[in-house]
């Protein structure tokens, strides 16, 4: 079959049919999916059937895969992070507007997440494009940005998240620009989250909290954002230098179950 992309917003999204990740992709197949993430930040497909191997290498053609520094994995593949949420959950993964273990000084290039169980209203996915962020934003405004950095920290998200016995982890925390250059399409993009990033480095403290909880409403701005309805056995494909997504936690007490494969990245410039 011929891929289709299919857009779901002009802004960011699109829908790709026509093709079945379980098997190695061609060349060219791997350039289309490729050159539709870079054109629509995130990508999704439907009704794919695959085990944890076919996923992790699905997400190896794209790079390296990264090991997640505190959420629990699929026994003997800890590049597999599992999603899960059901009654008994106190939290969910993703469940604010964020890039993906942005306090890595390699932050991630891309995530992967499939979901096999979900609930039978609720759970859907929103993605917002980080590009139009910065786009949007008032020329003072860019010229105040455009030289700072910002410290992400993995410590207040991530300690006693996961478990209660992680005393002695250290969990990763670095500087990086507060916009981003994209390694691949050359778009400056905004690159502060309210996940991780605490701290504007060249500005006094409350001139950060300021400036940063400004940022982080600016970023939840509805006509950057599409919105992806899940179907069991859907794939969604992002990059998280340019996009960030929040999961809603709107189906309690039901359950939402899925596996993630992260692609790692580079120091962002």
């Amino acid at each position: 079959m011929t891929m289709k992309i299919q857009k779901l917003t002009p802004k960011i999204g699109a829908e790709i049919h026509g093709i079945d990740l379980s098997r190695p992709l061609e060349p060219a197949e791997f350039q289309t999916i490729h050159d539709a993430l870079m054109d629509n930040l995130v990508i999704f497909f439907r009704d794919q059937s695959l085990d944890h191997r076919q996923q992790m290498e699905f997400g190896q053609r794209f790079g390296e895969l990264h090991i997640h520094p505190a959420a629990p994995s699929v026994p003997g593949h800890p590049e597999v992070m599992i999603i899960h949420a059901d009654a008994n959950s106190t939290f969910v993964n993703g469940e604010s507007w964020h890039s993906d273990v942005s306090c890595d000084t390699e932050p991630p290039m891309g995530s992967i997440l499939y979901m096999r169980t979900l609930p039978d209203i609720g759970g859907d996915t929103l993605f917002a494009n980080m590009y139009t962020a910065w786009e949007t934003l008032s020329p003072p405004m860019q010229t105040l940005l455009a030289d700072l950095t910002a410290v992400h920290d993995g410590e207040n998200l991530y300690r006693g998240r996961y478990t209660s016995n992680d005393s002695g982890r250290i969990y990763p925390k670095a500087t990086h620009p507060v916009i981003r250059t994209h390694p691949v399409t050359g778009r400056k993009a905004l690159f502060v989250n309210s996940f991780f990033t605490t701290r504007i480095n060249e500005l006094s403290k409350p001139e950060s909290d300021a400036l940063l909880a400004f940022l982080f409403r600016h970023i939840e701005t509805p006509e950057f954002a599409c919105r992806f309805k899940w179907q069991a056995n859907s794939i969604a494909f992002w990059d998280n230098r340019s996009a960030q997504h929040h999961a809603l936690w709107d189906y309690y007490p039901h359950t939402r179950s899925g596996t993630r494969v992260t692609i790692k990245g580079d120091v962002p410039v």
